[in-house]
């Protein structure tokens, strides 16, 4: 839309109204600030979710992978045989087993529900989600044999224990007496005490060599499940199907969305309903600019007749309050964005400030499995919000620039 030099001169004007048009001013003033604050928090919580939902996803299946391949009766006694059937799936990338049980430990007293995870040595040191997590020891000293063992942060702090403790694992399925099942009890050294970031798991997981899992749990030479990765998660289901009939009537393959379905699918609820809610305030937005553009206009019906009767046409006088009300939403939409950014850039130290004002702990890891407030901005997502917002206050611009159009110059010259 090109705007003649008068016309740009007229909208300039408007946009600074005098000072007897300052309520019209302040009312255009709030139309640019819910502008700003409807865009700010659009991309801000939108940009939060996105980095929620790629942290949770990336150490979820960082621990857990993409699929897993779990025994019928907890036991895969052929595993070797499905390992190799599984790297040679095009598009599954690596293949690892494990050995996961959920047993108590206890230390000092202290008796806390664990996960027991048995990896070999070499998947240990170089898996993804552990490697570097270390916040004491260190993982490589979980050598087979060495009755050494890696435990959460939190499961730590729980029980009191740090590096040089001795744990002890609780087995209830022990050796069969006259007596009865007798549970092993086997004491553990902590050799390493990791932080993954997700509450769940510093909270409950013990790390040990597959080789004393084994020994721990009277497995023989069996494992649990395998765990699969592949190229793209999205399609797990598609990858992984030619490897259904070689495990057939061994086990069963679980992808990433059957074991966190629920989780997943609240998120994208979440997701679309606080969009939803927050676009509101876009609306709300728009009807600012409408109320102070026909305030505008009911104000400078004497301009406007005066312009037609000079020969102005129908459609500059649109253009003029068109550009008006959208360079108000413009303003507002640049502002939004600046901070928006800003607000996903200093977001730690505004839940600290919020924290601190309300005496209140609004991020707490144990309620959002998270350790640190995440965040990852999709430029395309945050365009999207930005052209969205132009598009409502264009919209916004119409009715009042239609009646601004509409103003008869001889009825208004006549009786103003």
């Amino acid at each position: 839309m090109l705007l003649s030099r008068y016309e740009r001169m007229i909208a300039r004007r408007y946009l600074l109204p005098g000072r007897s048009e300052a309520f019209i001013a302040v009312v255009a003033g709030f139309s640019l600030v819910a502008v700003m604050l409807g865009v700010a928090a659009l991309i801000a919580v939108m940009s939060i979710m996105n980095g929620f939902r790629a942290e949770l996803f990336g150490k979820i299946t960082g621990l857990n992978g993409h699929a897993v391949v779990q025994g019928y009766s907890g036991q895969l006694r052929d595993w070797r045989e499905i390992v190799a059937a599984a790297k040679a799936t095009p598009g599954v990338t690596s293949a690892v087993p494990l050995i996961e049980q959920p047993l108590a430990i206890t230390y000092n007293g202290r008796l806390e529900a664990a996960q027991v995870r048995g990896m070999r040595y070499d998947d240990i040191i170089t898996n993804p989600a552990l490697k570097g997590k270390e916040v004491l020891g260190s993982l490589k000293r979980l050598t087979p044999g060495s009755e050494t063992v890696a435990i959460g942060s939190r499961l730590a702090e729980s029980l009191g224990a740090t590096i040089g403790s001795e744990i002890s694992v609780f087995n209830p399925q022990g050796a069969s007496t006259p007596f009865g099942t007798v549970p092993r009890i086997v004491k553990y050294k902590v050799g390493a005490i990791f932080e993954i970031g997700v509450y769940d798991f510093d909270k409950v997981f013990v790390i040990m060599p597959i080789e004393d899992a084994q020994t721990l749990l009277l497995l023989g030479d069996s494992v649990s499940m395998i765990e699969m990765n592949t190229v793209d998660p999205d399609r797990v289901e598609k990858i992984v199907a030619p490897l259904v009939p070689k495990v057939e009537g061994r086990g069963q393959i679980v992808d990433w969305r059957q074991m966190n379905r629920e989780l997943f699918e609240a998120l994208g609820v979440d997701r679309i309903v606080t969009f939803t809610v927050l676009s509101i305030i876009l609306v709300v937005a728009s009807f600012n600019i409408i109320s102070s553009l026909i305030m505008l206009v009911q104000s400078k019906r004497r301009d406007i007749a005066v312009l037609r009767t000079m020969g102005a046409s129908r459609g500059a006088l649109m253009r003029i309050f068109v550009t008006v009300g959208t360079t108000i939403g413009a303003l507002g939409v640049a502002a939004g964005a600046i901070l928006g950014f800003l607000f996903i850039t200093f977001r730690a130290q505004v839940a600290s400030f919020i924290g601190l004002v309300t005496g209140q702990n609004i991020w707490d890891p144990s309620m959002r499995f998270l350790s640190e407030l995440p965040a990852r901005t999709d430029p395309f997502e945050a365009i999207g919000v930005c052209v969205m917002a132009l598009t409502f206050s264009f919209l916004a611009t119409l009715y009042p620039a239609w009646k601004a159009a509409k103003t008869d110059p001889v009825q208004v010259l006549r009786y103003e």
